[in-house]
């Protein structure tokens, strides 16, 4: 048998939280890959800080398990439509998906977004039926939902006859049978070994390589990932980078690197079908085609479904700038911007007429908002604007993008859930009760009715409701406003440190955002105003001193704890003429325009124009 043929390469896909990241563990330590004595911390593949507290796979992950004589290359991708950018690149490199469904849920909108792409690649189906030992657990009904699904995304004969295994990636075993509730991983392995083909490439021709993801290694430089197509590669081999749009540049690779495991490994040499890391190439983009230097012959570029939001990242110019970041230039920020376009493929940065602006677009607002608390962490200070959808003309007619959403929740919410979509353009699909006191409902709704929607969507759910959404396709605009805040603001008139007895006294008007002692600047929004106009308020207001002794009863203020807001929330709240100012250690809303004076002045030139 040749190296190919005992090689196999899978992605595995899912909807959030259906546990694909947990089943990789599994895999591993139940493989002949690790030792028996590596501890592996709990959902091992999510190494990013952000990918672990918020449970989700941001970065499309490679690990390699050995079984037997095999060696299997998984690839784990996100779950989330807004980091599609991933998912699309993988099906570049693998010749079988491995679908992973919760046996309580059934296939989500996720899963239909990636299975999707992954048809659309011409990739078969293995499907596993996780959480089997759930309460509750129906695997009867999610084998039906998910041989629908496949149906209705036009799935050919083949990709429709495909293997089910029924799983527990918490509990460690498989089985064909669904009644079965212990053993081992041993049949999921004997599905992939049997059911997903060897690569079919051509080992002995010249050689063909597209880089498909990029890393980064301070000691080696840019690393580059993909998939060895056609013939062999070595180190320090000679190698021609044909470009997308076919420039060719000479170049040398110098280290290749293998998976085992969740490590990096130096390998001698690579064969078709093997997927793998090499060093040596600084300027390095995805989609680039590592060719031999006599048959320079790029394959095709890898395309990425184009963004839908933009925001605005603009340099910190509050009272405050500077006192809590050690990057805020606008120079920092687009380097920073610019390197993050090495790897993430879906985003784009565009340069505007302020030299201290930059439109940034991506593919919704989680995959915005990573990017922004990334940056954050780093150290980096800046202001960013209100999402907006990004509209497109076709056919002389304007259209905006549109999303499939579906919300889950008990039925007690469902009138008031309605109604907020109702105001929200949102067009009712599909209705289902799952005879359990909850309901699930389809929507279409524009983009921009989504923006806001979440925050306000767990308030009217208490919290338990479940909101996935995934971009459906463009489509007429609709000309009404969407989503736009009710309520007014409560704007800071002063700089200074926060009273007690100024709050106090604010808190019929509204919701506060700050705590006694906490400092704040004239333009900073302090709160929501109880009504719909803004208020512009001095929150450091002190008692005057009088020579009369006060009364008990005057002393004892009752302050309402202040509203915090998450990163996500604060860019849902904030209105057109607002921003957000992110620093290492605070998120603060403000106002575009800080003092009164311009505010008004800019009123009345929109009323003018």
């Amino acid at each position: 048998m040749s190296a190919v043929d005992q090689l196999r390469n899978i992605a595995i896909i899912a909807h959030v939280d259906h546990g694909k990241t947990t089943l990789v563990d599994q895999l591993l330590r139940q493989s002949d890959t690790l030792g028996d004595r590596v501890e592996l911390q709990e959902r091992a593949m999510d190494s990013n800080d952000l990918e672990r507290e918020r449970g989700i796979t941001i970065l499309a992950k490679n690990t390699s398990i050995v079984r037997g004589d095999y060696r299997i290359n998984i690839v784990d991708t996100p779950g989330h439509a807004d980091f599609g950018g991933e998912v699309e690149r993988v099906m570049s490199m693998v010749d079988c998906v491995l679908l992973l469904v919760d046996a309580v849920e059934g296939p989500m909108p996720q899963t239909r977004f990636v299975t999707q792409k992954a048809f659309a690649a011409g990739l078969k189906p293995l499907v596993v039926i996780n959480k089997i030992d759930r309460d509750g657990a129906r695997p009867d009904w999610v084998l039906d939902q998910t041989f629908d699904l496949f149906d209705n995304l036009g799935a050919t004969d083949e990709q429709l006859d495909f293997p089910v295994i029924y799983a527990s990636a918490l509990g460690g075993f498989a089985s064909e049978d669904s009644s079965v509730r212990d053993g081992d991983m041993a049949p999921l392995f004997d599905a992939i070994l049997s059911h997903v083909q060897p690569p079919q490439v051509d080992a002995k021709g010249p050689l063909q390589l597209q880089v498909s993801s990029l890393d980064y290694d301070p000691y080696v430089g840019v690393i580059g990932i993909g998939r060895v197509t056609r013939g062999e590669l070595g180190p320090n081999t000679a190698v021609t980078v044909v470009d997308p749009a076919g420039g060719q540049r000479n170049a040398r690779v110098l280290e290749l690197y293998g998976f085992n495991g969740l490590e990096r490994v130096n390998l001698d040499g690579a064969t078709a079908g093997d997927i793998i890391m090499f060093s040596g190439i600084e300027q390095l983009d995805i989609s680039d085609t590592l060719c031999d230097r006599e048959h320079p012959e790029a394959l095709p570029p890898l395309t990425v479904d184009e963004p839908t939001i933009s925001m605005t990242f603009q340099v910190n110019k509050s009272p405050f700038a500077g006192k809590e970041g050690k990057f805020m230039t606008s120079r920092q920020i687009r380097e920073r911007l610019d390197k993050e376009l090495k790897h993430n493929v879906a985003l784009r940065v565009e340069d505007t007429s302020d030299p201290d602006k930059f439109r940034v677009s991506g593919r919704g607002e989680l995959h915005l908002s990573v990017l922004i608390e990334n940056m954050r962490r780093e150290g980096f200070e800046l202001a960013v604007s209100r999402p907006e959808v990004i509209r497109q003309e076709i056919d002389g007619v304007m259209c905006e993008p549109w999303e499939n959403l579906t919300v889950d929740m008990e039925e007690e919410y469902q009138g008031g859930v309605m109604e907020r979509l109702a105001e929200r353009k949102g067009q009712l699909q599909h209705m289902q009760a799952d005879g359990r006191g909850r309901v699930r409902i389809d929507y279409r709704i524009p983009a921009r009715g989504l923006i806001g929607f979440r925050t306000e969507y767990l308030t009217a759910t208490a919290g338990t409701g479940l909101l996935y959404n995934v971009f459906e396709k463009y489509d007429t605009a609709v000309s009404a406003g969407i989503g736009q805040r009710v309520n007014g603001v409560l704007i800071s008139n002063v700089q200074g440190k926060v009273l007690a007895y100024a709050l106090f006294n604010l808190q019929e008007r509204g919701r506060l955002f700050l705590g006694h002692g906490e400092d704040v600047y004239e333009g900073m929004v302090v709160g929501i105003h109880s009504r719909g106009n803004d208020l512009v308020v001095n929150p450091t207001k002190a008692k005057q001193l009088t020579n009369i002794r006060a009364a008990g009863t005057d002393e004892n203020l009752v302050l309402t704890p202040p509203e915090r807001y998450s990163l996500e929330q604060a860019l849902e709240f904030i209105d057109d003429d607002e921003l957000v100012e992110v620093t290492p250690k605070s998120i603060r809303i403000r106002k575009k325009f800080l003092s009164e004076s311009d505010r008004k002045r800019e009123s009345r030139q929109k009323e003018a124009s």
